[in-house]
């Protein structure tokens, strides 16, 4: 069992020293994640249809959440654990949130990316990771099996 633990903890090591390699090549550091999240974030704030959404969920908690956000994304970066929240269901409920702002979101973001990211790489790594987590956020808030059922279509 103790061999268990330790290999584990062994392949774990190696899965975060890969990871900050990984980003080290790309130009990505703590600092940069905290820039990127803060760039964003007041992107946000101020943007007409994004905005209003995001503060109604937030307002007096902004941050909080930009210190959840900094987790979030070195966690996904590095592979280093320091988030543990649940995406999705932090999102369940949001008043005006709607699947036709993931676009914006991710629009939003790729202009922060176009503006700070240290490399064309380190863009087109956190889009790549940006739109699977936007598509999943929307499969898991807005689809329904049901529109696929092909009973319930009709000819």
């Amino acid at each position: 069992m103790e061999n268990d633990i330790q290999g584990r903890a062994a392949h774990l090591a190696g899965i975060r020293e890969k990871a900050e390699a990984e980003m080290a090549r790309m130009g990505i550091d703590a600092a940069f994640i905290d820039r990127l999240v803060d760039t964003f974030y007041g992107r946000i704030q101020a943007h007409p249809r994004l905005g209003p959404v995001f503060d109604g969920r937030l307002a007096g908690r902004w941050p909080d959440h930009m210190e959840k956000m900094k987790r979030f994304w070195s966690s996904v970066a590095f592979k280093n654990g320091a988030y543990g929240g649940k995406p999705v269901q932090a999102h369940l409920g949001v008043e005006g949130i709607a699947a036709d702002l993931f676009p914006e979101w991710l629009a939003l973001f790729s202009q922060t990316l176009d503006d700070i990211a240290p490399s064309q790489q380190a863009k087109d790594w956190f889009m790549a990771t940006a739109e699977r987590i936007a598509r999943s956020l929307t499969l898991s808030l807005f689809y329904s099996p049901a529109l696929d059922d092909p009973a319930g279509k009709t000819a």
